[in-house]
């Protein structure tokens, strides 16, 4: 492993796309360094993830992309990527406080006061629950990446690099923290949103004993912490269970477990549609939102056809560049969503940057463009009426025509659920883009 130093002799002095000057280093290991940086633009300090891998690139400003458009104060906030032919960077606020891996070598004794361990895991909870609900994981939850400030605990340095590296998403075995890393992750299996919640018991465990927990520590808690509450041995022990299905579900209900429960979320949802009715924007939402979770999208949208004008109005969408894609107009024909309207047939394009139909000056209009995507038709009793369309496969592959069958089916669900005899389409807001 590359030491900081080196690192930083490596990288010290440039400035990364001619704005972020490289001051020192912060931190390294294994898949890849941070350092304090000055963003010349600003005048501000932020933080810079240099990613060692420079393969997956795609796969990288896919994950980077999807990455900046969280926004919750427990959450450390994504500002830019970059990338060079020394590495990927990733470029996020600086959060100023003290981890508390640091805090636990200072003040523990040799863990820390139970109390303060629960409340900092609280304030994770309240970061995982929104992240979660954004189809995100964050993959190496951990104390040293959670940073004790002003306002409580701020969860950084997601696993950006998971698969990279990796022709599969098995690469993920090679991401994460042993003794923090959950069994099926550990094994090479999916990443699921139980896998943060084992890494979050194991935190807390750390906190409150002074060292994380080997596999089958939990037969042993009532010898290696016999003080503990039966509620909180419990949720340690729920939430450490190996199988990721007896695991406990979710981030809140790990909160109500150890007795501090999380009710408001105070994040921004990546999920965004125009204004046309509470129930109508909730069902549009759920949709865009399940469909990227279910197709494992960077990006997914809702269009639906003008009956005046017969341009498509983006209804909803999900994700990465959603908040300008919401209210677009496109003129009858345009781009490929325009194509499956005319056609009524759907379309999968492996590479959307060489596909004559791709409308690539609108997608840079709206700042997102994509790399692969899935256009399926909404059709009515034999009419389309607009189109679903899925953008970029999280894990940088191509989407295929059996992706395309797929979406096809969801599509179909999607027209029942959204009911549009009950919700006709108005013909008023939006903005166009003539293509």
């Amino acid at each position: 492993m590359t030491r900081p130093d080196q690192e930083a002799t490596a990288v010290g002095g440039e400035a990364l796309q001619g704005r972020y000057e490289i001051i020192a280093p912060i931190s390294s290991g294994a898949m890849g360094a941070v350092y304090r940086a000055r963003d010349r633009e600003s005048g501000s300090d932020v933080a810079v993830k240099r990613l060692l891998d420079v393969r997956h690139a795609a796969r990288f400003e896919i994950e980077a992309r999807l990455l900046a458009s969280l926004s919750h104060p427990r959450v450390v906030k994504v500002l830019d990527h970059a990338s060079d032919d020394q590495g990927l960077y990733i470029v996020m606020e600086l959060v100023h406080g003290t981890e508390l891996g640091m805090l636990m070598k200072r003040e523990g004794d040799p863990g820390l006061i139970v109390g303060d361990a629960i409340e900092y895991v609280r304030h994770t909870c309240e970061a995982l629950q929104y992240v979660h609900g954004q189809q995100i994981v964050h993959r190496d939850v951990k104390p040293q990446n959670m940073i004790l400030g002003g306002e409580g605990v701020v969860l950084v340095d997601f696993g950006v690099a998971r698969a990279l590296g990796s022709e599969e998403d098995q690469g993920t075995i090679a991401v994460g923290t042993p003794r923090y890393m959950a069994p099926e992750v550990f094994a090479g299996g999916t990443v699921s949103a139980a896998s943060d919640i084992f890494s979050l018991a194991a935190t807390l465990w750390t906190l409150i004993i002074g060292s994380p927990p080997r596999y089958g520590d939990t037969l042993k808690l009532e010898k290696i912490a016999p003080g503990l509450s039966p509620e909180l041995k419990a949720a340690l022990v729920g939430g450490l269970e190996m199988l990721p299905e007896q695991r406990i579900s979710s981030a809140s209900a790990f909160a109500e477990a150890i007795g501090v429960p999380i009710t408001a979320d105070r994040g921004q949802s990546l999920a965004q549609s125009l204004g046309r009715g509470t129930t109508r924007r909730r069902v549009m939402e759920a949709i865009v939102r399940t469909a990227a979770g279910m197709f494992e999208a960077a990006a997914c949208s809702i269009a639906l056809t003008d009956p005046g004008s017969g341009e498509l109005i983006y209804e909803a969408a999900w994700g990465a560049g959603a908040a300008e894609v919401v209210g677009m107009r496109l003129s009858p024909g345009v781009g490929l969503a325009g194509s499956v309207v005319s056609t009524g047939e759907g379309v999968f394009v492996p590479e959307c940057r060489t596909d004559p139909r791709f409308a690539r000056q609108v997608a840079a209009g709206t700042g997102y463009v994509p790399y692969t995507m899935v256009v399926a038709p909404l059709v009515r009793e034999g009419k389309t009426i607009g189109v679903l369309s899925v953008l970029d496969r999280r894990d940088g592959g191509p989407y295929l025509r059996e992706d395309l069958t797929k979406v096809g089916l969801f599509a179909d669900l999607a027209v029942v659920a959204l009911d549009l005899d009950t919700f006709p389409l108005s013909s008023a807001g939006g903005r166009t883009l003539l293509g």
